[in-house]
């Protein structure tokens, strides 16, 4: 990829729809500001349930066609967000859903969850050398919520973000790489508890309400060193997330899965950064994930020294 914008994103997600729920409202932000938003999806969600009915023949235990429909919402979903550059890990149909933790599928061969990280890493890499992003979101080292596709992207992400920075590393695969900024996916705990008492008090349809434990990524708020304000891309997020029809039912600022249980819908969306040097004073949150990067056009400049780093 030539000519590159100044600002560059790479996010990492699991299936189609995590990135709409996750960060919906950063990526269009991001992307209407101008920077180049990179998605890479892991696998296609083959083994999720299917919330309309007339779609159920679509499931893994029936037609097992539904990564191909889950693949055509997650291009419709980032339409709506303005994204235009998406990749499916190592191509189409090379990692599949592994399913929740503990089922077979976990275990079958080309599961995601079942894929070394040293083979699965280097796609990453190829993307990050190529795009050559300052910023990379992921999940959590327990993906959130502790599903196992979830819990390997991260993995992969993070490795991956190791390797492409190594001159020693595939020289096929492009020039080395450092990121200069990680994120992880967080909600901090008073927004998730405002959140939902806005829910209890609204008029909506949902048969149940979740709880915050249900939401992945929850924090104590002195956790979360980021938030990015996307109110103002509230309806291209919620757009996206109703392109995912098979995932997700959306009504007004809430949303449910398969659960039918509902659920805030953020449209301000929060981050802990793990490496990389902060953008703002000690004791702020930061509003620009690329703050304190160099944000120039990149043409393979010194790399930018990491100086935090909370994951061991």
């Amino acid at each position: 990829m030539t000519d590159l914008p100044a600002r560059r994103l790479l996010l990492v997600h699991a299936h189609p729809d995590d990135e709409s729920i996750n960060n919906g409202a950063t990526m269009a932000r991001y992307a209407a500001e101008g920077a180049l938003v990179t998605l890479v999806t892991c696998t296609l969600g083959e083994e999720g349930e299917v919330i309309p009915a007339g779609l159920a023949h679509l499931a893994a235990d029936r037609d097992d066609t539904l990564g191909v429909h889950r693949s055509g919402e997650l291009t419709a979903a980032m339409k709506e967000l303005g994204v235009h550059d998406h990749r499916i890990l190592g191509g189409t149909g090379r990692f599949r859903d592994s399913g929740m933790m503990g089922v077979p599928q976990n275990r079958r061969p080309g599961a995601f969850w079942n894929t070394p990280v040293e083979e699965a890493a280097p796609y990453l890499v190829e993307v990050i050398r190529e795009v050559r992003p300052q910023v990379l979101i992921t999940y959590d080292p327990q993906g959130g919520y502790g599903h196992p596709d979830h819990i390997q992207a991260h993995r992969v992400a993070m490795r991956a973000a190791e390797l492409a920075a190594d001159p020693a590393f595939r020289s096929d695969l492009g020039a080395p790489h450092r990121i200069a900024k990680i994120y992880w996916n967080r909600v901090p705990r008073s927004a998730a508890e405002e959140g939902f008492a806005r829910l209890r008090a609204a008029d909506v349809e949902f048969p149940g309400v979740a709880g915050i434990d249900d939401i992945p990524g929850v924090v104590d708020d002195a956790d979360v060193t980021a938030e990015i304000d996307g109110t103002g891309h509230a309806g291209r997020k919620a757009a996206a997330m109703r392109a995912h029809a098979t995932q997700i039912a959306v009504d007004g600022p809430f949303f449910a899965l398969s659960n039918d249980l509902g659920q805030p819908l953020f449209t301000t969306e929060y981050y802990q950064l793990v490496r990389g040097a902060p953008g703002a004073p000690p004791g702020e949150r930061e509003r620009d994930l690329f703050a304190g990067t160099d944000t120039a056009p990149e043409t393979g400049g010194p790399a930018v020294t990491t100086t935090q780093e909370t994951e061991r």
